[in-house]
């Protein structure tokens, strides 16, 4: 792998060419999520390794140059830049230096904080010259902007003259609402040129157009929040301040909120990553400042910004990691899937450690090689994916991946016909069983306590089992001669397996490992037919027949009739297991109820909750919809709870559950 300074040096080079293609050239090759990312990882390499810092690192410096294409402006007051936060343990950091700093100034008052959303557009400081606005200017590199006066001009929320006569700076937030974008991009499209990535980009390059009509024709709008110098009397508290800049006549966002602990600011913080999505503008996070004055005058700069504030990101959704290995793992049917071994990475608040690349077309299409650096993202509790390949990165001497022809305790593998996926030429190999086997007694299945992964592998490698149904023939003698195993534990295996000589329909048909059917399909197919010779004897017409049994399903199931293999694994696996006819449940208060189960519950699995679910004569839901009748959410529910809160769907809690079963 790459030396600390040859990585240091591709991230300088990698985070200012980003900068200058966003900053100059109104371009936005990686998203501000994943370039915020790479920032981070220079920023802490250089922190490990001060020797290594340099005085034109992207560390050191406030922003990007200004376009030359504009006349520059000086601006009055130096434009600061904010630190970020990304986690609650960062804030609860700043909190801690606050009040370190305080206390330095034998200030004794506990800090109370304002938090203001933090718009994503574009910066724009405003300066007005007795009641006037006199120059409009971008950011730039903090200390000369481009003059866009005449672009700002056009939009309507800023007034080009108000009642205050002396000369102040306001600044703010420039942005372009979505149902704009797509009214725009639509015309775009239609003039067959390249239409804007995301309102940000919009905003900029709306703001940046030499002819201030084309800004005219398109709905920018403001957010003003800072007033940067007046000559009045200054207010007293950043809420006061804000006050302030809307009785001069300028529009604020009306969402900001004076919170007394750092508790109550990152309450804030959630509650607005599930509301962020609403609004027509584009939020990615909380700007957080000291509230009273005084306190913000003692605290103080740094040479890059305030010390007493803080940009609070939203849980990020697209982070950069680097593919340690690529490893190909074999499903219980035989495909075989690559998965990229990464550097551990945090992203939307859990450590992602690995991430599919789904089948051979897609490492080729993405070009991704064991050593490079990747964007990968996130979207609420989907598997994470690798979007693309920041090849500039890239260490020298990579090749491209290549499939072996055959897999250690797999055997030969090959990629058949026009298929995407590779498979085992062998579907018996050793491998593959195990896997198989320990699907066949896994909790949704058959749910065998204790007969896990390992205590498979175990019985495989001492020659006890081979198939599922050589389960219920082992004895307690057999295992407990095994390494791991005493007597006791092998009673209990033995004792665990021989409960399960019933079993429900669903869960019988579900641990055939029938390519296609999972827990839910068993359930309709259970449900449909009855008994499982009703389902062995059913018809390709009556399978068809099945409501939401699609023609891939019945497919599997017809070659699955016709395997000879399977049926003689059938025959032995029903001399010792008899599956129960399914028996209808009576109608509950659950009956015609769509539910979601989703988050971990305090005391019920999900499985114990669907099957609860069924019993009381609803349908457990694998995601949520307008259709859903209600969410039963636990810890950490993640993206379905969100989706249920934006369109309305009631969500309650467990106890909830069961005061609703009992009634």
């Amino acid at each position: 792998m790459q030396s600390t300074k040859t990585r240091i040096a591709q991230l300088r080079d990698a985070i200012n060419h980003y900068r200058t293609e966003f900053h100059v050239h109104d371009r936005e090759p990686i998203s501000a999520e994943a370039l915020d990312s790479l920032k981070r990882e220079l920023s802490e390499l250089e922190a490990k390794h001060p020797e290594l810092v340099t005085a034109d690192s992207p560390t050191q410096r406030v922003a990007g140059e200004a376009l030359a294409k504009f006349q520059k402006v000086p601006h009055k007051v130096p434009q600061w830049s904010l630190n970020d936060a990304f986690s609650e343990e960062d804030m609860r950091e700043f909190d801690a230096r606050v009040k370190r700093f305080l206390k330095e100034h034998a200030i004794k008052e506990e800090p109370e904080y304002v938090c203001e959303l933090k718009i994503d557009g574009l910066k724009i400081v405003l300066t007005y010259e007795n009641g006037s606005l006199a120059t409009a200017a971008t950011r730039g590199d903090g200390k000369v902007g481009e003059d866009v006066t005449m672009n700002v001009r056009t939009i309507e929320s800023i007034p080009l003259t108000v009642s205050e006569k002396g000369t102040f700076v306001v600044e703010g937030e420039v942005w372009l609402g979505e149902k704009e974008l797509e009214r725009i991009n639509k015309e775009r499209l239609a003039n067959d040129e390249q239409p804007f990535a995301n309102p940000r980009n919009a905003a900029a390059g709306s703001i940046r157009q030499l002819d201030p009509r084309i800004a005219a024709a398109r709905k920018l709008d403001v957010f003003l929040y800072d007033l940067a110098t007046f000559e009045g009397a200054f207010p007293a508290t950043q809420d006061e301040e804000l006050a302030k800049v809307r009785d001069l006549g300028f529009k604020i966002n009306s969402h900001f909120k004076v919170c007394k602990t750092i508790d109550e600011v990152i309450a804030y913080w959630r509650q607005w990553q599930h509301k962020h999505a609403k609004q027509d503008y584009w939020i990615d996070g909380v700007v957080v400042k000291v509230r009273a004055k005084y306190m913000q005058d003692a605290i103080g700069y740094t040479g890059k910004g305030p010390r007493w504030g803080i940009a609070f990101k939203f849980p990020t959704e697209q982070a950069t990691t680097v593919v340690e290995d690529i490893t190909l793992q074999v499903g219980r049917t035989g495909v075989i899937t690559p998965v990229a071994e990464l550097r551990p990475v945090s992203i939307l608040g859990t450590t992602v450690s690995r991430a599919t690349l789904h089948n051979e077309d897609e490492i080729k299409r993405l070009d991704v090689r064991i050593g490079d650096t990747v964007i990968l993202e996130k979207a609420g509790d989907v598997i994470p994916d690798i979007k693309s390949v920041l090849t500039e990165l890239r260490p020298k001497n990579t090749k491209p991946y290549i499939f072996p022809t055959s897999l250690e305790g797999i055997g030969e593998i090959y990629r058949p016909e026009g298929d995407v996926a590779w498979r085992a030429r062998d579907p018996k190999n050793a491998v593959q069983q195990m896997r198989r086997i320990a699907y066949f007694a896994s909790k949704g299945n058959f749910d065998i306590v204790g007969c896990g992964p390992k205590t498979v592998q175990a019985l495989m490698d001492a020659g006890l089992v081979a198939h599922p149904s050589d389960l219920f023939t082992l004895t307690a003698g057999d295992i407990a001669v095994l390494e791991g195993f005493g007597e006791k534990s092998a009673n209990e295996l033995v004792a665990a397996i021989a409960a399960r000589n019933t079993v429900s329909l669903p869960r019988f048909i579900s641990a055939l490992a029938i390519p296609s059917i999972g827990e839910e399909t068993a359930y309709t197919l259970a449900k449909t037919f009855g008994t499982f010779d009703a389902f062995l004897a059913s018809t390709e017409d009556e399978l068809i027949a099945v409501h939401d049994i699609g023609p891939e399903t019945v497919a599997a199931i017809l070659a699955w009739k016709h395997d000879v293999t399977a049926q003689h694994e059938l025959a032995r696996l029903r001399q010792h297991v008899t599956p129960e006819a399914f028996s209808v449940p009576h109608a509950g208060v659950f009956d015609g109820m769509h539910i979601v189960v989703t988050g971990t519950l305090p005391t019920l699995s999900r499985d114990d909750a669907e099957a609860l679910v069924r019993k009381n004569g609803g349908t457990p839901a694998g995601s949520v919809s307008k259709k859903t009748s209600f969410v039963l959410a636990g810890e950490s529910a993640g993206s379905k709870l969100t989706k249920a809160q934006e369109i309305g769907i009631e969500v309650i809690d467990e106890r909830e559950f069961f005061a609703r079963i009992k009634s």
